[in-house]
């Protein structure tokens, strides 16, 4: 039997492409299914006692749900993004069914001019993620249902108002939308535009309703895209292709300032912060020398445990209770993690710019033609090859929950640590190849790209450290 060719399987995924224009009524109703389902998980184990420790995945609906969001949704949904770019948006997830259909059916308002500003991807990641901590998101149904259910609200509201027929909502505020734009990057599929055939004089086409809002004519790379299938075979010139990983990041994308402050600060930094307090001994140490010096001043209203469970973990009922000492010293800790471990990220990249000649940018040059370096593009754009060891430190937080439950239900995970940092190495050197490559764009030199991949490792040590600190020392 014979390899299939390169041509041949350009062709069934085209057709692959073709079946999912062709069955949108059947994915609409596959996703009315997972919102039943998603809505179920968040609604029923608020509604029920909380779980004791007798407590199991095979006999509590609530262990079910923390299960099914925080064990399998959360970490694989995150995994997919690199395998099949944003598929999980366009035909999976329910926040985007609902805002589509909120949208279909509101007012088609104007999307207002605030709501277009770029920084709230990093803003709704952090704020997200800061919250959920505060409240255990990951243990307590209420704090699900506030988080997730919140979320969805908002989505529903968002559509309602603006957009007709669109994903407004995931377009510019969905706290997880900047994640996935970055991840997606690293897909090995794309739908591909072909300029020439959509110049070229056809037949009347009927309009594509693009839900994200993309610019089909002029679309590039997978970031945005939700690979929904609507548009495949739109004017002969639209169609899923395979692609190099690495193409995106090396060839289409440059990156701009938000993306860097998500990706060196937000996953690289807040959200490492986010997984490690609850393990720290810093933690306990910090909060018990502060709590020592407010008794000896005899100020006791910070370690009062009265704060209302939306804002703080209160569930006296199983002894489980933040005061508000707990959270000032979680706010402390992620902040300065996120400093730490960012800032230092950070500083790798900027040095390893400065070790590279200028970047070159179009339409901007000297009296005498030479480079001109903007003063944080050459930043921005090796920031775009960190990707793949940002996106590993999320899973492998997000997987260690998934771990736990395991655990908990008798599952042996002796074998976790080694996997967890193999998926690491792999993931940071992906990143170094990445800092080579984007290197190499800007110089020929072996010594000065060799020399800009070390500053940028030397940068993510503390990145590497941390992950140690979590599964080995702590």
């Amino acid at each position: 039997m014979s390899a299939m060719t390169p041509s041949t399987f350009r062709a069934r995924l085209a057709r692959a492409g073709d079946f999912l224009r062709d069955h949108q009524l059947a994915i609409q109703r596959m996703q009315w299914a997972i919102v039943i389902v998603y809505v179920a998980l968040l609604v029923l184990p608020a509604l029920l006692p909380l779980p004791d420790r007798t407590a199991s995945v095979f006999n509590n609906l609530s262990i079910v749900a923390q299960f099914a969001f925080w064990g399998i949704w959360w970490p694989f949904v995150l995994l997919s993004m690199p395998l099949f770019g944003r598929a999980w948006c366009g035909l999976f997830c329910p926040e985007g069914a609902l805002t589509e259909w909120a949208s279909r059916h509101g007012r088609g308002g104007a999307i207002p001019r605030w709501m277009r500003w770029g920084g709230w991807p990093f803003v709704a990641f952090a704020l997200t993620t800061v919250y959920g901590q505060l409240v255990s998101v990951y243990q307590y149904p209420w704090a699900v249902a506030v988080v997730l259910g919140g979320s969805t609200v908002a989505a529903i509201i968002v559509g309602w108002l603006y957009g007709k027929d669109k994903r407004v909502w995931c377009k510019y505020l969905c706290p997880v939308s900047g994640v996935f734009n970055l991840l997606a990057k690293l897909s090995p599929w794309h739908y591909r535009v072909d300029a020439e055939a959509w110049r070229a004089p056809l037949r009347r086409t009927e309009a594509i309703n693009c839900a994200p809002l993309l610019p089909l004519r002029t679309m590039q790379g997978a970031a945005d895209c939700h690979m929904c299938g609507r548009c495949s075979d739109y004017r002969g010139a639209i169609a899923p292709s395979p692609r190099s990983p690495e193409a995106e990041i090396v060839d289409v994308a440059g990156g701009n300032a938000w993306q860097t402050v998500l990706i060196v600060f937000g996953l690289m930094g807040l959200a490492v912060g986010a997984f490690l307090w609850s393990a720290s001994p810093w933690y306990v140490t910090l909060k018990q020398s502060i709590a020592t010096w407010l008794v000896n001043h005899d100020v006791y209203w910070p370690l009062a445990e009265n704060a209302p469970w939306f804002i703080l973990t209160h569930y006296p009922q199983v002894n489980d209770s933040f005061s508000w000492l707990d959270g000032a010293v979680i706010l402390l800790f992620i902040a300065a993690t996120a400093l730490v471990v960012g800032g230092a990220v950070l500083l790798g990249l900027w040095l390893a710019d400065y070790a590279l000649p200028a970047m070159r940018r179009p339409g901007m040059r000297g009296a005498a033609g030479e480079r001109v370096r903007s003063r944080f593009d050459g930043v921005h754009n090796l920031a775009q090859g960190l990707i793949p060891a940002a996106g590993s430190g999320v899973f492998l937080g997000l997987s260690a929950t998934t771990l736990t439950l395991l655990q908990h239900e008798g599952v042996a995970i002796g074998w976790a640590n080694p996997v967890r940092f193999a998926l690491l190495a792999l993931a940071l050197a992906w990143s170094l190849r990445f800092q080579w490559r984007l290197a190499g764009l800007r110089t020929s030199n072996a010594w000065r790209r060799a020399t800009a991949v070390v500053l940028v490792a030397l940068g993510l040590l503390p990145f590497v450290w941390s992950w140690v600190l979590f599964f080995i020392l702590w």
